[in-house]
């Protein structure tokens, strides 16, 4: 009965090598899947990054016509005594 478990232990220690080699190489989480996946997560972030510059950029074209306007609005006040309707334009002399 030894000399059967003998030759029975090597046979099932190699056949569990072979299962965990596969799973390694050809299964879910095998060394291709991880590096495909790894690929795929840095074309994200990239992009990401570049969906982020522009953001940024819309955001400051958004701000330069927000303080464009704000400006020419002002000017057309103090400069040409400019006035929204319904409004009274008061002047105070110095």
């Amino acid at each position: 009965m030894t000399a059967m478990g003998n030759r029975f232990l090597p046979a099932v220690l190699a056949i569990v090598l072979v299962a965990l080699q596969a799973q390694l190489w050809l299964g879910r989480g095998s060394i291709r899947a991880v590096a495909d996946l790894e690929r795929k997560v840095q074309e994200q972030k990239l992009s990401n990054d570049k969906a982020r510059l522009v953001n940024e950029q819309l955001n400051a074209e958004i701000n330069d016509l927000k303080e464009g306007l704000n400006m020419v609005e002002e000017r057309a006040r103090n400069e040409l005594g400019m006035v929204k309707p319904n409004e009274i334009y008061v002047q105070i002399a110095k």
